[in-house]
């Protein structure tokens, strides 16, 4: 048992240093150079699988550029229309007001900036009952994603709702590590399903400890494995 544990760790290892180009059952030892170039660029998960810190941004760009005008979608298709509760639940943590900064990272398709908006809507309606531009006076909604193809999505979108970007809405194409807000700026800040896809996911929490005002509040709604047995065989 203990070697066959230890043939499965070598055939690993051997697909994360040199990945074979064709398969084979035999075992080929990676080159000292390939070990070496693997272990000094840091590791970070992209998937099920480690890959270098420099390949993940681009392997991340590639994935969704083939999946932006599909992309919520195929979020129904895997959780079964759930991400809608999920989100609205995001959003009723957040409790938006009329007036708030708000920014939300890795929304390029608008799905969660829409909620907001929609929020800020409602509830100035229901306290002033006035039009949607009089409730949204000082409301700002910044989208902000590394992938233009997603933002074009969320464009889009924007229109066939009839929300003016000029308005209360701003599509921004950064980087979650690197944001371009003034320190201080925004009374929230929300990012679904888009951590994971982060490289260095503490440059993205201190770049959105910054971003937020005192008291502001941060959300971030994904996906992860559950650990406790009786709800990890449902």
């Amino acid at each position: 048992m203990q070697a066959a544990r230890r043939l499965a760790s070598l055939k690993l290892q051997r697909r994360l240093l040199l990945p074979s180009q064709a398969e084979s059952p035999s075992i080929s030892i990676p080159t000292a150079a390939a070990a070496a170039a693997f272990l000094h660029s840091h590791a970070t998960s992209f998937g099920y699988k480690q890959v270098r810190e420099e390949d993940k941004s681009k392997l991340v760009g590639n994935v969704f550029s083939s999946v932006a005008s599909s992309y919520d979608l195929m979020n129904d298709l895997m959780s079964v229309g759930l991400h809608r509760l999920w989100k609205d639940r995001l959003i009723s943590k957040l409790n938006p007001f009329s007036g708030m900064k708000h920014l939300d990272v890795a929304g390029g398709t608008g799905d969660v900036a829409f909620r907001v908006l929609e929020r800020v809507k409602s509830v100035g309606h229901r306290a002033m009952q006035g039009t949607l531009t009089e409730t949204e006076e000082g409301t700002h909604i910044y989208v902000c994603d590394i992938n233009p193809n997603m933002l074009n999505v969320g464009k889009k979108r924007a229109a066939e709702r009839g929300y003016s970007e000029e308005h209360c809405l701003s599509w921004i194409q950064g980087d979650a590590e690197a944001l371009s807000f003034e320190d201080g700026s925004m009374d929230g800040y929300t990012i679904a399903f888009g951590i994971r896809n982060v490289t260095h996911i503490e440059k993205a929490l201190s770049e959105a400890y910054r971003v937020l005002k005192q008291g502001g509040r941060f959300l971030c709604l994904e996906l992860s494995h559950v650990d406790v047995p009786i709800f990890k065989e449902m």
